[in-house]
């Protein structure tokens, strides 16, 4: 009986091996999912990061004397004098001047008093 019931399972486990429970196939569609999630992480992540670091620096390297920029610390303040790794800005009201890394501007404003 033991012997009967150790047969029947070995004989399972070597049709199982043998590919008749799927195990055979072509082998791109195991890789299809993952190319498929690739993909769409390419369209939806990666390419709009490298458009906008793209436009970022290139704002950095146009950036001119007299226009004014927050840093990425929150400082705001008009550029007067344009290095070229550093940028030196003007703060108001007191007009302290600070020298800042290109790296760390973040972005344009507007003038001070505009809208």
């Amino acid at each position: 009986m033991w012997m009967s019931l150790f047969s029947d399972v070995a004989w399972a486990m070597g049709q199982a091996s043998k590919g008749t429970a799927g195990g055979g196939g072509n082998p791109l569609a195991a890789f299809l999912p993952l190319i498929i999630i690739f993909v769409i992480f390419y369209f939806l992540l990666i390419r709009p990061q490298q458009k906008q670091a793209k436009k970022h620096r290139e704002f950095l390297q146009s950036l001119k004397k007299g226009e004014w920029v927050m840093t990425a610390g929150g400082l705001r303040g008009r550029i007067t004098n344009v290095g070229e790794n550093v940028v030196t800005l003007e703060l108001p009201p007191d007009n302290v001047k600070v020298k800042v890394t290109k790296g760390y501007i973040a972005g344009p404003l507007k003038a001070e008093g505009e809208k």
